[in-house]
């Protein structure tokens, strides 16, 4: 595991959890689409579904200014999902939606990484996801800027005179 946080993140953290936590986050922030690119490769290996993937909703909290007193927002459709691979790892899932096929593909790359030595490909998987992420980020970002409306103030100088 130790092998695997500073594969994912540079600079090894002493939570054991880091590296795990990290493509969780990677892997329910990624497209459906980016996923199905290495199906083949997660289903090479036998694995069976604890908990078929299932939508729900969930409720979405919030602070006023990120520090104060919590307030729900509203709910929000999850869907979720629960493997277990050949080598006796559970696998879990929650992303945002109704993607099934998302969220069983989520939770099998998780079981996968699990392993003691996950394949390279499935380090490649995480990092391509960080950038095709970050590459989504940066175009929102680009779209939002072109609309930002710049307003200035001029101060006038009062003469007492």
């Amino acid at each position: 595991m130790d092998n695997m946080n500073t594969l994912l993140h540079p600079n090894p953290t002493p939570n054991p959890n880091a590296a795990r936590q990290q493509w969780m986050y990677a892997l329910a922030h990624a497209r459906r689409a980016e996923l199905e690119i290495f199906e083949t490769q997660l289903k090479e290996a036998p694995y069976q579904i604890i908990r078929a993937p299932e939508t729900g909703m969930a409720m979405v909290r919030g602070r006023m200014g990120a520090s104060g007193a919590p307030f729900n927002v509203g709910e929000m459709t999850v869907t979720r999902c629960v493997v277990k691979n050949a080598e006796n790892c559970t696998g879990y899932s929650y992303v945002a939606g109704r993607d099934k096929k998302h969220a069983e593909l989520a939770a099998l790359a998780d079981a996968c990484l699990q392993t003691r030595c996950p394949p390279a490909w499935l380090n490649g998987m995480i990092k391509t996801l960080n950038t095709q992420r970050q590459l989504r980020r940066i175009a929102r970002e680009k779209e939002t800027a072109s609309t930002q409306v710049k307003f200035f103030t001029l101060v006038r100088g009062e003469n007492d005179a």
